[in-house]
């Protein structure tokens, strides 16, 4: 009897220490799941026009997947790039600092195949396109990203140097595929030519025939299903619909796109006229026919261009559906945008000007934003925000203080996408060798070889009404505005490649 007693005591004691211990598991599990930093997918098109997307008012384009972000999401119609152009705006959006701060204030690349001419190999590895490359001592986000924990992976397009210890595993990347340079060929990855697709630090040709979305699609997938058991970054940024880099000028004259999709555009004609443009190695297509809802006529360059943005959008897709696959979405950040405005095929409506320029349609890009546990579905932010913001959200929201010795340029854009603030961000500047802008308010000041002007964006979103003459006060504001930014870039630590010091 007395046995039985201690056996039932022991077993009473045992039951107990089960259920503490039972507790005290999930306790854990909770807190370590409440915890759990959020991964990062970010996605970059290539030149994609402002209104080159359904969920920002295209009748034409076919983007089912991009509309779903922006549905599940925030759109952000106030977005800019820091240049109108790839290298620098990657640059940026890496470090979250200005392209004058950061070194890479220009493009690293060569001007020569414009004119129809090949490199020779041992001549093209001295030239700048091959040794320049954004300087050593930056701290890209993947790096800053590892005191968390993190693993990341770029798939895609480059474009910050070719040497290894400007590449992306000398950055912080732990997994690479993708280009080193600014443009390709869709199909053999040859830029001019020359072939330029990298596993890691490595050139290869491994893939060469198969159409480059497919590759980056390909292996974004892969690294998902690797990787998402542990916090990750995965960098996707394709080179669609940008134009392809190739010494035939029937090619490089826009994009390229499997033949699957540009049959989803039957009303555009998939011909070339072989008219050369002076002094300079393209030709240009027809602009016959009748014309479309958007005033774009059907052309090649507008067929290439709309299918590879609906194939890149199947991509996109493709990785939306992982992320629900493995329940990871709620707590997964999906940031969309474009690196410039619209190129070659692209509609920029309503925004006037396209790449290259300082006008709303060269630096104001279509961007989308999904968080589910923090960001409300189907909401439009019309704030002033810009890819400056992205690093600092990123770092913030994974819990890594930002590195006191770095000087940042954006903001946490978090609670303003949640609408729990305004924007904190009041102004922006740009600087593309002698053509200057400026935004401060509503205000935009540009002065440039395509045109200068003062405009009101609150009253003026397409700059027709320049207001210099009737303003002048504000102008005079604008430019020391400019100003006074231009002398704390000149005063910032110096870095490569074009500063002297």
């Amino acid at each position: 009897m007395h046995q039985d007693l201690n056996n039932q005591g022991s077993r009473q004691i045992i039951r107990g220490l089960s259920l503490v211990l039972c507790f005290w598991l999930l306790s854990t599990l909770c807190v370590h799941a409440a915890e759990t930093p959020p991964n990062i997918v970010l996605i970059v098109s290539d030149d994609q026009g402002y209104q080159d997307l359904g969920c920002f008012g295209s009748q034409e384009v076919i983007t089912p997947h991009l509309d779903r972000l922006a549905k599940e999401g925030a759109r952000l119609t106030n977005f800019y790039v820091t240049w109108p152009a790839c290298t620098p705006s990657r640059g940026s959006l890496l470090t979250g600092r200005y392209p004058q701060r950061n070194g890479v204030y220009d493009m690293i690349r060569n001007e020569a195949p414009d004119y129809g001419y090949k490199y020779k190999p041992e001549e093209y590895e001295v030239t700048f396109e091959r040794i320049g490359g954004m300087d050593v001592r930056e701290k890209l986000l993947p790096l800053l990203l590892k005191q968390a924990g993190y693993v990341s992976g770029i798939y895609g397009k480059w474009d910050l140097g070719v040497h290894k210890r400007f590449l992306p595993l000398g950055r912080g990347f732990d997994d690479f595929y993708g280009f080193s340079n600014t443009g390709i060929d869709y199909f053999t990855h040859e830029r001019y030519g020359v072939p330029s697709m990298f596993r890691d630090n490595q050139p290869t040709e491994e893939d060469k025939g198969t159409y480059c979305t497919y590759l980056f699609q390909r292996e974004a997938i892969h690294f998902l299903k690797e990787n998402h058991q542990k916090p990750f970054f995965l960098y996707l940024p394709f080179n669609a619909p940008h134009g392809a880099s190739s010494l035939d000028p029937r090619i490089r004259g826009g994009a390229q796109a499997p033949e699957k999709y540009k049959k989803m555009y039957p009303h555009l004609k998939d011909t070339l006229v072989t008219k050369k443009k002076t002094g300079r190695y393209e030709y240009r297509e027809t602009s016959k026919g009748p014309v479309i809802k958007q005033g774009v006529s059907p052309s090649k360059r507008r067929l290439e261009y709309v299918a590879s943005i609906t194939c890149m959008d199947d991509a996109i897709g493709e990785v939306l559906d992982l992320l629900d696959e493995y329940q990871i979405a709620d707590n997964t950040i999906v940031v969309f945008f474009s690196d410039n405005g619209g190129g070659g095929g692209s509609d920029n409506s309503p925004l006037k000007g396209k790449k290259g320029m300082m006008f709303e349609g060269g630096i104001r890009v279509p961007c989308l934003v999904r968080y589910p546990k923090k960001i409300k579905p189907g909401t439009v932010n019309e704030g002033l925000l810009t890819s400056l913001e992205l690093v600092p959200t990123f770092l913030n929201e994974t819990g890594i203080p930002l590195p006191e010795d770095i000087v940042f340029d954006g903001y946490d854009m978090l609670p303003t996408l949640m609408g729990q603030t305004d924007s904190p961000r009041k102004e922006m500047y740009w600087q593309r060798r002698a053509d200057k802008a400026a935004r401060v308010g509503n205000w935009k000041w540009v002065e440039s070889a395509k045109g200068n002007g003062l405009f009101d964006l609150s009253k003026d979103v397409s700059e027709k009404h320049d207001l210099s003459q009737t303003h002048p006060r504000k102008l005079q504001e604008m430019k020391a505005q400019f100003a006074n930014w231009k002398k704390e870039m000149a005063e910032s630590d110096p870095r490569g490649p074009f500063r002297d010091f």
